[in-house]
């Protein structure tokens, strides 16, 4: 017997099953496409790394000379013409996906040592230009909480709401991060939240790993200005980029690592959690998220928290 339904009803399943656009006919693998662009993204850095490193191996040797290579009297020295010197290439600023260079990259780090408290570290954000990220995005999505907090959790990217309102998880995932810190004692004025990434990529993209590493510098000086006691990366993105554990993140939540820097005096300590999102797409991680949010309640406990 066929059952017939509305195409309303079929929708409506579609929504509730994570459905949000619809391109063709054919299914894609999406899980072997991010695999294989995975891969491409890395041959392609190391090739452009091994073309840098020849290309300043062949530079010749230039000795030092008071003018500039071309010459600032038009050519001619002592009334006598001067003869041509060939000024080596420039050392080749690297682009890698997503539009962002080493350069970019350098002065990130620079702004971010310099910030001396969130306040400023969040002004720096504001004026800075080297990720690409901010040209499409309507607002910077810095961080918001307790700025002296014992706990700080890091998501991935900004979603549409977060987007709109300038602020990390304030769409429903962040409505379910409210109920998790409830459920152990916890809520926002006693915490920071904030993402590795500080702008939404177009389309809730993957951020690729350059733009992810521009912005690391100003994550990590966050976390060093806050100083909290315990330091919770919420997904796979975010687990990734600051704990340095590659792998599925359903083998990495749960277990304990240390975070530290250069700058830091010590270490803290750092766990991973099932990001929001993904809980409410995938209600079967519940279980597990709760079993984590326990071990985190009892860490703050041991420290005294």
């Amino acid at each position: 017997m066929e059952l017939l339904q509305h195409p309303q009803q079929i929708l409506a399943w579609y929504v509730d099953a994570g459905v949000d656009e619809a391109i063709g006919e054919a299914p894609l693998d999406r899980f072997a496409l991010a695999g294989q662009a995975q891969a491409s993204r890395a041959a392609q850095a190391e090739a452009l790394l091994k073309a840098a490193e020849t290309e300043r191996a062949a530079q010749p040797f230039k000795a030092p000379d008071a003018r500039d290579a071309r010459g600032r009297d038009g050519g001619r020295e002592s009334g006598r013409e001067s003869t041509p010197t060939l000024a080596p290439p420039l050392a080749p600023v690297r682009a890698v996906e997503g539009g962002v260079s080493d350069e970019q990259i350098k002065s990130a780090v620079a702004l971010a040592a310099a910030a001396k408290s969130v306040d400023e570290l969040s002004a720096a954000l504001q004026g800075f230009d080297g990720c690409p990220l901010k040209k499409s995005a309507m607002n910077l999505v810095f961080g918001a909480g307790n700025s002296a907090a014992k706990v700080v959790l890091i998501g991935d990217v900004p979603g549409a709401d977060e987007d709109r309102q300038g602020a990390p998880f304030v769409g429903p995932g962040g409505q379910l991060l409210d109920k998790m810190l409830a459920s152990i004692g916890l809520d926002r004025a006693q915490v920071y939240v904030a993402n590795t990434v500080f702008w939404r990529p177009p389309g809730n993209r993957t951020p690729h790993a350059s733009e992810v590493a521009v912005c690391l510098p100003f994550v990590e000086r966050l976390i060093e200005l806050i100083d909290p006691a315990v330091l919770v990366t919420l997904g796979g993105p975010a687990t990734h980029a600051l704990l340095a554990q590659q792998g599925n993140v359903a083998k990495l939540v749960g277990r304990w690592f240390t975070f530290e820097t250069s700058r830091m005096s010590h270490p803290i300590a750092a766990t991973a959690l099932h990001h929001p999102d993904s809980l409410i797409k995938t209600p079967a991680y519940k279980r597990q998220a709760w079993q984590n949010l326990l071990a985190i309640r009892q860490k703050l406990n041991e420290l005294g928290l």
